[in-house]
């Protein structure tokens, strides 16, 4: 199958093997049947190439709200238009919304959003009053992402492609980093640092960044964000 579709299939586990499927036209279907013998094939309705919108809903995070380009943000909110895309973060996820209630609760400042995929944290940082905003992560398709995001949105993000494990943070007044909770853990955060905003993982994890203390729990369907402060 990799051979025959390199640029993707898929593949479901049933009671009696596995089902590999193929997205493709007649000349696919055949080649399928050269290599395999048996192929079942199905149409596909129409409009497929548009229904994975139907998993990308608009979510209102008190002032905030946060959906797609093709929906219309209500007059009084503040939005923060994202594209999925391929990267990580479209602020459905109860993660995202957590992180977004405990930054709301904190004084604007400066910003560094760790593990930034999409940047709809670090977006959505920005139109909240915080300033400057850096945004780093590991992966080029992310900081692409965040780079399109911050310029559909008219804002300005300093984003960067970074292992932000690999020595001290830049300094900012505020550090989020909705990831894991071992990430968090790990990260050596700037001596100017004053917070940090914690997610990614569930309620029962409970990082332990070295020189800060928990201050506030928020918790939704299971997961779980922290704001630590720093310790005096």
């Amino acid at each position: 199958m990799l051979e025959l579709f390199p640029e993707g299939f898929e593949e479901r586990d049933l009671s009696d093997g596995v089902e590999l499927a193929a997205y493709t036209d007649a000349g696919g279907e055949e080649r399928l049947w050269a290599a395999f013998g048996t192929v079942t094939a199905d149409n596909v309705d129409t409009g497929w190439e548009q229904r994975w919108r139907d998993f990308h809903r608009p979510v209102r995070i008190g002032r905030v709200w946060i959906g797609p380009p093709w929906e219309e943000p209500p007059a009084d909110a503040i939005a923060v238009v994202i594209d999925p895309g391929r990267a990580f973060g479209t602020g459905g996820h109860a993660t995202t919304r957590l992180c977004l209630e405990l930054l709301g609760e904190l004084d604007p400042g400066s910003l560094v959003d760790v593990g930034c995929g999409s940047g709809v944290l670090a977006v959505a940082a920005v139109r909240l009053g915080f300033a400057p905003v850096l945004a780093l992560d590991h992966d080029v398709t992310a900081t692409e992402a965040a780079r399109r995001n911050a310029q559909a949105n008219g804002v300005e993000l300093d984003v960067r492609q970074a292992d932000a494990l690999a020595g001290v943070l830049p300094e900012a007044d505020v550090v989020v980093a909705n990831v894991s909770a071992a990430f968090a853990g790990r990260l050596r955060l700037h001596p100017r640092t004053r917070a940090l905003v914690a997610s990614g993982y569930l309620e029962s994890d409970r990082p332990e960044p070295e020189g800060f203390r928990p201050a506030k729990r928020s918790i939704s369907d299971g997961w779980a964000a922290d704001l630590f402060l720093r310790e005096e």
